[in-house]
């Protein structure tokens, strides 16, 4: 397959197929566009460094010849990952969103209950236990639903930290979401908060603004520009300044800002535009790189 093709999209980093496909493509002079998913990426908790380090090493060795394009999501991600694979080029090409329709999300008031929403894997790295700490600080008409799954064990371990924070009658854990369920907890959210350590992407930021929900996001993900789009708040994760953002925005006009991150991602973020890049950068290598 590798000598049929023009171009071979890699996905992943370490994984045993990875090594070998660059191989062969280096032996056949193929051009790849490699989609690294964050795999470069590091955190306070990343695990396995040293193994991970020598596997990068082996695969950039089998880079070069300006062949291999490493598709990232965003420029942070673009960043950290050319320090570890040197031999190739960036293209940054964020993820494509589908716009739903729209939502007619409400106005929150004042005395009326604040449901933010936690969408995503339950993992050590996306915080959820500094947003557990800053909702304890919270006025107690805020509360929060948790939607993912993830190891057993670290799941029942934020279930006892919400029971030490005596915040059993403000958390609800609804398990995996997906399709319709998925769509109905962003339809019954007022605010999204993604307290991520790192993200490459943050898939749902975009699904959060194209569904017209406000998101607060942690700079540990790459979502600077919410503020500049005026459709969220871009903060530290520690659970003092999660608890400020969520009271900061909470006096914002959340509606505004709802239409501002569907408008942002309408115009920036849809599929077509999306693979209208990610075809520039195929038909680029394919120029380049003729079949012999």
């Amino acid at each position: 397959m590798i000598r049929w093709a023009d171009v071979i999209h890699l996905t992943a980093v370490y994984s045993p197929p990875t090594i070998p496909t660059l191989l062969l493509c280096k032996l056949f002079r193929k051009p790849v566009v490699w989609s690294v998913r964050g795999a470069l990426q590091r955190w306070q908790g990343s695990t396995r460094t040293l193994p991970k380090k020598i596997w990068e090493r082996l695969s950039d060795a089998l880079c070069g010849e300006d062949r291999v394009v490493l598709h990232v999501t965003a420029e942070e991600e673009g960043r950290v990952s050319r320090e570890r694979i040197k031999n190739a080029r960036i293209a940054v090409i964020p993820n494509g969103v589908d716009i739903p329709p729209s939502n007619g999300a409400r106005e929150w008031r004042p005395g009326k209950q604040l449901r933010l929403l936690f969408l995503g894997r339950l993992h050590p790295i996306k915080g959820i236990e500094n947003l557990l700490r800053a909702i304890r600080q919270l006025d107690p008409a805020t509360s929060l639903s948790i939607c993912g799954s993830g190891n057993k064990q670290y799941e029942n371990s934020l279930k006892s930290l919400v029971d030490e924070l005596s915040l059993s009658d403000r958390v609800r854990f609804c398990g995996a979401v997906s399709g319709e369920e998925k769509e109905k907890q962003f339809c019954g959210a007022d605010i999204c908060v993604v307290p991520s350590f790192s993200e490459n992407f943050g898939m749902v930021v975009a699904e959060a603004l194209a569904t017209g929900v406000p998101v607060i996001a942690s700079k540990g993900s790459p979502w600077s520009e919410i503020e500049k789009h005026a459709c969220g708040l871009w903060v530290d994760n520690d659970p003092q300044s999660l608890k400020e953002a969520i009271n900061r925005i909470s006096e914002s006009s959340l509606a505004s800002m709802g239409r501002n991150g569907r408008e942002w991602m309408e115009q920036e973020f849809t599929w077509p535009s999306i693979a209208r890049r990610m075809n520039e950068v195929y038909r680029g290598l394919a120029l380049k790189f003729p079949r012999a």
